[in-house]
């Protein structure tokens, strides 16, 4: 589940009053590697979310997010102008760093073209400025970021290496977000990513080693009208396996729609039901700067083979907020947390406000 500032990517193909044709996620439609890595602009938006914790030479661990979108406004893709936005490129990036108590975060968005944005299709290749996410000829992903933005400068120079084939999500890859068969998106991850590199920070160097997450999804159409928000985690476990759950809210809080996956260490796997999901708050924690109150240390639970199974969350820290509204997106918290057996991410959004998709 993965739909993170996907609202800014909509709202870029918002204009006019209709809508180009776009391609329809449907169920049975077969996933193929490595061309699925790569792009799909028939599509209207699609994303790749990298997620992970690193650890320092000197044993400090910290998070990182680095998430490329492409959308395609509707404008006629037949229009010979070089200037027209057929495609559009935005990324952010953000590292959680317990040291400074807060997210260090950018941006970058631009229309695809010029030799400044490009989401290739046939295997991933993203490049937005001096931003890029690639995947070479052996299988390895490279994630290069350079923040430049004031009070948030950082830099990521990572190497990603696969120790897992890719976890369809869903039915083979087709995965529904909420009541509507409609409602849906193709929808891939490939856990348990290994991660060498470096990071930067207060113009010191460091070198890192860690694990990751890649999410990707792609699909032409919005959440439920009565969606507000939603919760979403991806976690290694220490086992080898590899447990994702979500769940799409209403406005009363009650999930619309959920489900998930588990895919243990053995290579087996399990889809969960909405109704094998669930997420309880444990311990939330209010925003000074927007007054949001979101639940950080939830305990996530999913039925499995008939018994409930829990894993309580801490969060690596509680101030992992991130106010993209500068750049036209919303208010949501993502961060790195534990889970007793493992590490991965947790993203809650539409707690400041209701996300208007």
């Amino acid at each position: 589940m993965r739909w993170l500032l996907v609202v800014l990517a909509l709202l870029l193909g918002a204009a006019g009053p209709v809508l180009p044709d776009y391609a329809v996620v449907k169920p049975g439609a077969v996933l193929r590697f490595p061309a699925d890595h790569g792009a799909h602009p028939e599509f209207r938006t699609e994303w790749w979310y990298v997620t992970g914790w690193l650890r320092t030479a000197d044993g400090k661990d910290l998070g990182f997010q680095f998430t490329v979108f492409r959308t395609r406004p509707p404008v006629d893709q037949a229009n010979p102008s070089r200037f027209a936005a057929k495609q559009v490129i935005f990324a952010h990036a953000a590292l959680s760093d317990p040291s400074i108590g807060h997210l260090l975060h950018d941006q970058r968005i631009a229309r695809a073209g010029f030799g400044l944005a490009d989401a290739a299709i046939g295997n991933a290749r993203l490049v937005i400025d001096d931003w890029q996410l690639l995947r070479a000829a052996d299988g390895r992903f490279h994630a290069a970021v350079a923040s430049r933005a004031k009070g948030s400068a950082f830099a990521l120079d990572l190497t990603l290496t696969p120790g897992q084939a890719e976890l369809l999500q869903g039915d083979a890859g087709y995965s529904r977000k909420g009541p509507s068969a409609r409602e849906a998106s193709h929808y891939y991850s490939v856990p348990h990513l290994r991660v060498t590199g470096s990071v930067v920070r207060g113009g010191v160097r460091q070198a890192v080693t860690g694990t990751a997450w890649l999410d990707r999804e792609w699909s032409s159409t919005l959440l439920n009208p009565a969606a507000v928000g939603w919760d979403w985690t991806g976690l290694n476990l220490d086992d080898g396996s590899a447990l994702t759950l979500f769940r799409v809210r209403d406005a009363k809080g009650a999930a619309l729609w959920a489900g998930g996956s588990l895919r243990r260490g053995d290579g087996s796997r399990l889809t969960f039901a909405p109704g094998d999901v669930r997420f309880a708050s444990a311990r939330q924690w209010r925003s000074p700067r927007t007054g949001a109150l979101y639940p950080v240390a939830p305990v996530v639970g999913a039925r499995i083979d008939g018994r409930w199974h829990e894993w309580p969350v801490t969060p690596l820290f509680d101030d992992q907020e991130l106010d993209s509204r500068r750049g036209g997106g919303p208010v949501y918290w993502e961060g790195a947390v534990r889970v007793p057996g493992g590490r991965g991410y947790l993203e809650l959004t539409g707690y400041q406000s209701a996300l208007k998709m």
